[in-house]
């Protein structure tokens, strides 16, 4: 599963940077956030790849999900895509927008990629292994490595979102005491601190599980972990949500290796 992934991501990851060179329009969903071309080719390259490699798990994709269609039933097990995570950073012609695919079995993100088509850099994890692909110009792997979190630095990096600051997020730095800042688009929060590049991820913004699911898989496959502010992992199939929407994430912090 984790190969399909990896190809899926590589072949969309190649459809978004053509349009990122080519240009495109910009267009405005429901809830104001952007959407693009790169988005919906994105999208329908992954899913017709899921559907055909793996039938009876269910989809759960963004831009499907904005025009109401989801799976009336998602069992034990069904995928989760952000074709383009970062389209901000995608319009704004920054470069670390990603490309993310997860399983997710029984509420926890179980495998995952993240790719980051603009710098090469591709992060995938599966129970037990989590690695960094470097891939070349033509979209092939040219190399692996293994990756872990790490235990936490001194002074602890914390990675926040470049797009989406708030100022509980600040506070939450503030009361850390001395920390390093770095601020980068889209999952690729989850990957540095995957990577031991960084150690903390507060998100006191808002997410929806398309957004974290595959940074979140790559993160607990090196020895990390996300937790919602009351101490719980950060679970996923949401849906009859008192309080917000299907799908929609409460706020909570990643840590790497440790993490309580």
């Amino acid at each position: 599963m984790l190969g399909v992934f990896e190809r899926l991501a590589l072949d969309a990851g190649r459809e978004v940077m053509r349009v990122f060179h080519a240009g495109c329009a910009v267009d405005s969903k429901s809830d104001s956030s952007p959407v693009t071309e790169a988005d919906r080719e994105s999208e329908r390259i992954i899913l017709a790849g899921l559907r055909a490699a793996f039938p009876d798990i269910p989809c759960v994709a963004e831009e499907e999900a904005s025009s109401g269609i989801l799976p009336s039933d998602l069992g034990d097990a069904f995928f989760l895509v952000d074709p383009l995570d970062g389209t901000k950073e995608f319009v704004n012609r920054r470069t670390d927008f990603t490309v993310n695919i997860a399983l997710v079995r029984a509420g926890v993100p179980e495998v995952g990629v993240v790719f980051a088509p603009c710098t090469g850099r591709f992060f995938s994890g599966r129970p037990g292994k989590a690695e960094l692909l470097q891939v070349d110009g033509e979209y092939h792997v040219i190399s692996r490595r293994p990756i872990a979190a790490r235990a936490g630095g001194s002074p602890l990096a914390v990675v926040a979102s470049r797009s989406h600051n708030t100022p509980e997020t600040e506070a939450f730095i503030r009361d850390l005491g001395a920390a390093e800042i770095v601020s980068v688009g889209s999952s690729l929060k989850f990957c540095l601190v995957a990577a031991a590049e960084a150690d903390v991820y507060p998100r006191f913004g808002r997410t929806m599980e398309w957004d974290t699911a595959a940074g979140d898989a790559v993160l607990r496959a090196a020895g990390g972990m996300t937790r919602t502010l009351d101490g719980q992992p950060l679970a996923y199939g949401k849906r009859n949500q008192a309080s917000d929407t299907d799908f929609a994430n409460p706020h909570f912090i990643a840590r790497g290796k440790g993490a309580a």
